[in-house]
């Protein structure tokens, strides 16, 4: 079995590890923007979320607050496909080199 050190150095794991990276933060500095986004509508515009939405009781914040409860889940779903779909791969095959 392979040391930490070299496994570290397989060219495979470097990029295993700058694409995870590369996503995660991406991923990261989108659901900040739409929480922010949402954060600071609520602190700096609350009559824009507070507006009815047509003659209903409704508020346009409702379905901006699901939008950011959405948006949560689909950047996880993002992720984990990706994970799935090549992460896996990946670490598969840097498991079988390091044998």
């Amino acid at each position: 079995m392979k040391s930490y050190e070299q496994i570290e150095r397989n060219p495979k794991f470097q990029q295993l590890v700058g694409k995870r990276k590369s996503l995660g933060w991406t991923l990261s500095a989108l659901m900040l923007i739409v929480y922010m986004g949402f954060i600071l509508v609520v602190g700096y515009a609350p009559k824009v979320l507070g507006a009815p939405l047509g003659s209903g009781v409704m508020t346009v914040g409702v379905p901006v607050g699901l939008f950011v409860i959405v948006a949560a889940f689909i950047l996880t779903g993002i992720y984990v496909n990706k994970a799935n779909a090549e992460f896996d791969q990946l670490t598969k095959e840097i498991v079988e080199e390091s044998k």
